[in-house]
């Protein structure tokens, strides 16, 4: 992809202002550059005079995925500013994080669209500044300074229209000012019936205090059935009934299982492949509930 400086430049002051990040400020970066959030997070120290650290102790700042942010949840979290990209936040984990002395902040990017919306957490997201965003049919799209120019190689999700709007094909809501990412519109086929991920894992998501991921198994006779994977056993009650109230016929999650950890990909994103094969097989990890 090929961006121009000024918008480098433009992101790197509007996220100094919002993360409180400048000269001085000590930034963890443990995720691999290869990915676009980590690679943006240790150009903009750099640039801002910050200095890069190897190790949570020393920071002021650290830039983390969800999985990155829970697997360091704790004491050493007193006084450091998080900023949560990859992956959706959650309020449960932002809330824990805020209770172990963090600062939290979250954003919502693709890297094609760099930033687009800011908050605390998923459910808390406002365009970023310089931003405009819409929703249309369900997709996000969104007309910024920030934009990519183009491909320099293969070409990709990104597409534009006639009024300088862009999209990568993410799904979402917008309202009162709020954006709530769904992400990219995967969807299980079962029974016949074809059931977007997007639409049922907002509904549990909503009621759980841990992590909430759906996902599809195989089944010999439906093709597929709807599997739920937690992170906190005690969700299973609660979100068994939200179901059974909230969700019917094909749209209905057939089993639960807990994890106590996510398997996540280099980047640090739910490994959803990883995850499906976690929980089929007979892997001690993964426990089914009943």
């Amino acid at each position: 992809m090929v961006r121009t400086t000024d918008s480098w430049v433009s992101s790197f002051d509007a996220v100094s202002r919002l993360a409180g990040l400048g000269a001085g400020s000590r930034v963890w970066v443990p995720g691999p550059l290869a990915a676009t959030m980590n690679l943006f997070a240790a150009v903009h120290a750099t640039v801002t005079g910050a200095r890069l650290v190897d190790d949570l102790a020393q920071a002021t700042h650290a830039h983390l995925t969800p999985g990155d942010l829970a697997r360091v949840l704790g004491p050493a979290l007193a006084g450091v500013t998080v900023v949560v990209a990859g992956d959706r936040l959650s309020p449960g984990l932002h809330d824990r994080a805020v209770a172990a002395g963090a600062t939290v902040h979250h954003y919502y990017g693709a890297a094609e669209l760099s930033f687009v919306a800011w908050g605390a957490h998923a459910e808390d997201l406002r365009p970023f500044p310089g931003v405009r965003v819409q929703v249309r049919d369900g997709e996000i799209w969104v007309r910024s300074p920030f934009v990519c120019d183009g491909y320099a190689g293969s070409p990709g999700p990104l597409r534009r229209d006639a009024d300088g709007f862009a999209t990568v094909g993410d799904h979402g809501l917008l309202a009162d000012g709020r954006l709530v990412v769904l992400g990219r519109p995967d969807a299980v086929t079962t029974g016949g019936a074809t059931v977007p991920l997007s639409a049922v894992e907002p509904v549990l998501r909503a009621a759980a205090t841990g992590e909430v991921v759906v996902v599809g198994l195989p089944h010999e006779d439906l093709g597929a059935v709807l599997a739920v994977v937690l992170t906190s056993p005690g969700d299973h009650g609660p979100l068994l009934a939200e179901a059974r109230r909230a969700l019917a016929g094909a749209h209905r999650p057939r089993v639960w299982f807990h994890v106590a950890d996510l398997p996540l990909t280099p980047a640090g994103k739910v490994d959803r492949a990883a995850l499906v094969s976690l929980v089929s097989g007979a892997d001690e990890r993964a426990t089914r509930l009943v």
